[in-house]
């Protein structure tokens, strides 16, 4: 028998450090496991005399409300597709917020770092400005500066050539909108994607047995091949796609629609075809309209009755150019002023941190890496996107992604300018139901599930940059 199981044999248990150890720890998992059981059980037994038992049947019912932001919901509509309306609104203000804090925290972390006095002094005064006033603060402050100062819906400047449209009911962006052939792109698209990533895997192949440079350009090529297939079949799908056979035009609104039911006459459930060019012919001259987003179109003054049209197929993707309809916009992107305060404020506030987390990166780079810049004929331009920058990424990325996580789960805050995200309308859904167990654990994975999608995607980033040693 070896001596250490000797020495072990002779030890009591009670004085066995690792017996001791794995005790401690099981008596300490074990009271933990009973602290939690009182408190379950009491608050089960405090819900059942309330009448309200813990159940995730309510969210099959019809909410009842209606949501002003993203996706079309209706209140005849499910409570969970309410949630899931609420996360797609969250992660549309964490995503644009991230990429636009990034950008302007980059730009505002190099100039706190430039020669010229003035703009190191305003890149200062924007992050000690705005770091050390609370996020809730800016976020109302925003709101109250859109919703007052801006001019009202029909006296709002029209910029540049009418494709955006500025008012207190927020900004219209002309956006791309899909017309009634692009179905026809899809197959395109897709093949597309599939040559694409075919590209790329025989190019890194290739590379990685036979000609290691050529690594570097495997993702070239894939993004060229893919764009020159998705180019043709743009093109092909407007010359050749045609409208679908049961296209028809209903004369009481000027809509063109899909008729599923062949009956003549529109029903609830037969949508608009957007992007459909109209053409009239009268005796006063030729008259061509195009579609908006909802397939209406409108009619000129002193048409005769019934009028003639002739319909022709536009390209899957056009411009959708914003308009004024009555008491609000139509048509582009319209970003409420709910949304845009809250972007902004997050925007402008997580920025600040991110600044001063650039400039501590680009720092850590030692000097002589910007000396041998120097040395080798670089310019000031060069040795700061090709030797500092990429070098400080090393030191920047791990701190960024707190950033990132502290954006998203700031975004909670819309509530305080009634923008409906994901908190906002959990909120509603919990004052109607009253099951507040439930929707907390349903934010809660909600929140936990885009926090560690966001670490992990930016942790690979991470490890793809760090330095390799053995």
């Amino acid at each position: 028998m070896p001596p250490s199981s000797l020495t072990s044999a002779r030890i009591p248990f009670y004085r066995n450090v690792r017996v001791l150890t794995w005790l401690v720890q099981l008596l300490f998992a074990l009271g933990l496991a009973v602290f939690v059981w009182l408190l379950l059980s009491t608050m089960l037994e405090n819900l059942r005399k309330q009448g309200i038992p813990i159940s995730f049947a309510f969210l099959t019912q019809a909410a009842g409300f209606g949501i002003a932001e993203g996706l079309a919901f209706h209140p005849s509509q499910s409570y969970l597709t309410a949630f899931g309306v609420g996360i797609l609104n969250t992660l549309r203000a964490a995503g644009i917020g991230i990429v636009l804090a990034t950008l302007l925290g980059i730009a505002i972390g190099v100039a706190r770092l430039s020669r010229n006095w003035l703009l190191e002094r305003l890149a200062t005064l924007y992050v000690e400005t705005f770091r050390n006033v609370p996020l809730l603060l800016w976020l109302v402050f925003t709101y109250a500066a859109i919703r007052e100062t801006l001019p009202r819906l029909r006296e709002g400047p029209s910029l540049l050539w009418g494709t955006v449209l500025l008012s207190n009911r927020g900004v219209a962006l002309a956006w791309p909108e899909l017309s009634a052939t692009f179905p026809a792109l899809r197959p395109w698209l897709l093949l597309a994607l599939g040559l694409g990533l075919s590209t790329w895997l025989w190019r890194r192949y290739r590379a990685q047995h036979y000609h290691p440079p050529a690594r570097a350009r495997a993702l070239g090529w894939a993004c060229a091949v893919s764009l020159l297939v998705s180019c043709s079949g743009f093109l092909w799908t407007w010359w050749t796609a045609p409208l679908p056979l049961e296209t028809r035009v209903d004369l009481e609104d000027n809509t063109v629609f899909v008729d599923r039911n062949r009956n003549g006459t529109r029903e609830e459930d037969e949508p608009g075809l957007p992007g459909v060019q109209v053409t009239l012919t009268t005796p006063q001259g030729r008259w061509v309209a195009q579609t908006a987003e909802d397939g209406t179109f409108t009619l000129p003054e002193g048409v005769p009755s019934p009028p003639t049209f002739t319909l022709t197929p536009m390209p899957p993707v056009f411009w959708s150019v914003p308009r004024i309809q009555g008491f609000n916009y139509r048509g582009g992107l319209v970003l409420s002023p709910e949304f845009a305060a809250l972007l902004c404020g997050l925007v402008i506030y997580t920025a600040s941190f991110i600044a001063e987390i650039v400039r501590a990166g680009v720092l850590a780079v030692p000097t002589g890496q910007r000396e041998a810049a120097r040395a080798l004929g670089l310019s000031e331009r060069q040795t700061f996107t090709l030797v500092i920058f990429p070098q400080a990424l090393r030191v920047i990325i791990p701190p960024l992604i707190n950033q990132y996580l502290n954006l998203t789960k700031n975004s909670s805050l819309a509530i305080a300018v009634g923008y409906p995200d994901l908190f906002s309308i959990a909120l509603t859904i919990n004052n109607q139901t009253g099951q507040a167990i439930p929707f907390v654990v349903m934010i809660m994975l909600a929140y936990l599930s885009m926090s560690l999608l966001t670490s992990w995607l930016l942790n690979m980033v991470n490890r793809r940059l760090a330095l390799q040693t053995r």
